[in-house]
């Protein structure tokens, strides 16, 4: 069944979806990932959805299979201030291995972070502020010209994540999952397909990176994410949490 036939179904309320996001998802529920941003690219005003990507240990996947789909849709990546130099470096590495045409850098407003965090010290007395000002305020800005955005968080990962719907309702805007149904070993094998480079961290241990200050090793027996904010009663930064109250 196509993703059309999906859709009709929905709409004569075949599926017990809620509303249109709902409908969305609902026919979307075993679409692929590249099913999944086309349905995106048809279900969003034109020049109106981008991809928002960290660049980390998991990201590749996605992005390759948007630029399957459209290697020119816009993708936002924030630059905190505190990555990786390694992150930035596959940044670029990425941009190039898949013709990536609009990387759009942001970085935090420059008042904010001398106003609150003029020391770099915010991170470690107060990580929630400082993922804040870092990373969802300058998010919040940079989403503010689409209707809609694509992300890579799966199911898999746990936490908050193990039951997010494959399109939700982020404020104002669409929120699309591409990767959402996926397994780990689903991912590594788009990975081998598409012959993509690992970020140059995961060879070091690092299951998942984000900035320097809040990112660590994990063990092989580990959740993947289990290095992130480490020793804190912290699992998210606040992009998928926060950012649709501001």
């Amino acid at each position: 069944m196509t993703i059309a036939q999906r859709l009709d179904l929905s709409n004569e309320g075949s599926v017990p979806c809620k509303d249109d996001v709902g409908g969305l998802s609902c026919a979307l529920a075993e679409a692929s990932p590249t099913e999944i941003i086309a349905a995106a690219i048809d279900n969003v005003a034109p020049g109106k959805l981008c991809l928002v990507s960290s660049f980390g240990t998991e990201s590749a996947v996605l992005l390759a299979f948007m630029a399957e789909v459209d290697r020119t849709l816009p993708v936002v990546f924030l630059d905190t201030g505190w990555l990786f130099e390694e992150t930035l470096a596959y940044r670029d590495t990425l941009i190039d291995r898949l013709g990536l045409t609009d990387v759009r850098t942001i970085h935090p407003d420059a008042d904010r972070l001398a106003a609150l965090d003029g020391d770099r010290s915010l991170w470690d007395s107060d990580p929630d502020a400082c993922c804040r000002i870092r990373k969802v305020e300058p998010l919040a800005r940079a989403l503010a010209g689409f209707d809609g955005w694509l992300n890579g968080r799966k199911r898999y990962q746990g936490g908050l994540r193990s039951s997010i719907p494959v399109v939700e309702r982020d404020g104002s805007r669409l929120k699309f999952n591409p990767l959402a149904t996926l397994e780990r070993a689903d991912l590594e094998a788009a990975r081998a397909r598409f012959d993509l480079p690992p970020h140059p961290l995961a060879a070091k241990g690092f299951a998942s990176v984000g900035c320097m200050p809040c990112t660590s090793r994990a063990r092989p027996d580990e959740d993947g994410r289990a290095g992130r904010w480490r020793g804190r009663d912290k699992a998210e930064c606040g992009i998928h949490t926060l950012l649709s109250t501001l």
